[in-house]
């Protein structure tokens, strides 16, 4: 007896099943032809992304080997073509090479560049600070410490990831223009960072040792 009744059970469970299908099925296809469509998509995304980050990797290195063949006028037109239509990543870099190839023949118009890019928050934090060193480096030996300071004290704070050519550039920038106490606190800054690079401490220790002694009240 209990087979028989296993036995209904089983065929009350098929007709509803098959109600079901009847009535849903067409939304369940529908579905899965989203699903498989979605995956698709998305793999031809990838594909498609992997193809343009290769070829600008081949572009970047073509305008890279121009540029060590001391053709920097061509590196810097394949470098800015390369910065106006690459991934994001290499856009970023093309834009600086671009800049630093620039700088050969214009130092005031590839400041300009680096400045751009340093303005640009789309590029990211340490990108910005990088191009703001750059353009500062350019600028060193005509800018006054006034523009020199507007452009380079933030980056000069403790724990910037650039802090320490920031404030070597400053302590020079402040020596150049004269201003020995300006200079004597960015020194004095390069000192008492336990991070400072050797080099740049040895630096600042000569520099240091022709400032004028402080005087005394």
């Amino acid at each position: 007896m209990s087979e028989l009744f296993d036995e209904v059970d089983e065929e009350v469970r098929r007709e509803q099943l098959k109600k079901l299908w009847d009535r849903y099925s067409i939304y369940f296809i529908a579905l899965m032809v989203l699903v498989v469509a979605a995956v698709g998509g998305w793999r031809g995304y990838q594909y498609l992304e992997a193809k343009k980050a290769a070829e600008a990797g081949a572009a970047f290195e073509k305008a890279a080997e121009l540029s060590e063949q001391d053709k920097h006028a061509e590196a810097e037109a394949a470098f800015t073509e390369l910065a106006a239509k690459a991934p994001s990543g290499y856009r970023t870099l093309a834009r600086l090479r671009a800049a630093a190839e620039a700088a050969s023949r214009d130092p005031k118009a590839a400041a300009k560049m680096y400045d751009d890019l340093a303005a640009d928050r789309s590029v990211g934090g340490e990108w910005q600070d990088l191009a703001k060193i750059r353009a500062a480096g350019l600028l060193l030996d005509s800018a006054s410490y006034a523009d020199m300071q507007q452009r380079l004290e933030s980056s000069a704070a403790p724990k910037s990831t650039f802090r320490h050519s920031a404030r070597e550039m400053l302590a020079l920038s402040a020596w150049r223009n004269n201003d020995m106490t300006a200079a004597r606190k960015w020194l004095d800054a390069i000192g008492e960072d336990g991070e400072t690079p050797p080099g740049l401490r040895s630096r600042a220790e000569a520099l240091q040792a022709l400032l004028p002694p402080v005087a005394k009240s």
